[in-house]
């Protein structure tokens, strides 16, 4: 069986895109056509589907690294900002875009978070999370568009057959 480490990202962000415009909930925020994804970015997103292509790449990312925060895929996801006649500096993306796709993921039930630990404060128990990890659902989700995507990927980059 292809897993979605076998599948270059290209392809699977495509399908996977594809594949979640299917699920109710996810769905493209009223914001999100006047956002810009990120501080070192000039314009908004002009592709038609980038909210889905980003939750695609989000869920992805996690499967790999998970679990992950969300500064960490602020900084993934991040760029160069231009500061004119100095040097540029590092900018990291936008973490609301990232935070809320991150919501609607795991309202999908294709993310959760995990938790490390239980600390006793002032203001009662709380909580600590390591970060997001990818469920089974979601796991389940990227083998079975990594399937249905091996044979354009084996097309498109022939060495791949091998593994």
């Amino acid at each position: 069986m292809t897993t979605f480490y076998d599948v270059p990202a290209d392809l699977l962000n495509a399908a996977l895109a594809e594949k979640l415009s299917e699920v109710d909930a996810i769905s493209r925020p009223q914001w999100a056509d006047f956002v810009k994804t990120g501080v070192h970015r000039e314009r908004p997103p002009t592709q038609e589907n980038w909210w889905e292509m980003r939750c695609a790449a989000l869920l992805r990312k996690i499967g790999r690294e998970g679990p992950i925060g969300v500064n960490s895929l602020a900084q993934a996801y991040g760029g160069k900002k231009d500061k004119g006649s100095n040097p540029h500096a590092p900018a990291m993306a936008s973490r609301h875009v990232i935070r809320t796709a991150l919501q609607q993921l795991s309202d999908a039930g294709l993310v959760e978070m995990k938790e490390t630990k239980t600390v006793q404060s002032v203001d009662g128990d709380q909580k600590l999370y390591a970060g997001r990890t990818i469920t089974s659902a979601g796991h389940k989700l990227l083998d079975e568009v990594a399937h249905s995507v091996r044979g354009a990927a084996e097309e498109a980059y022939p060495g791949l057959s091998k593994y």
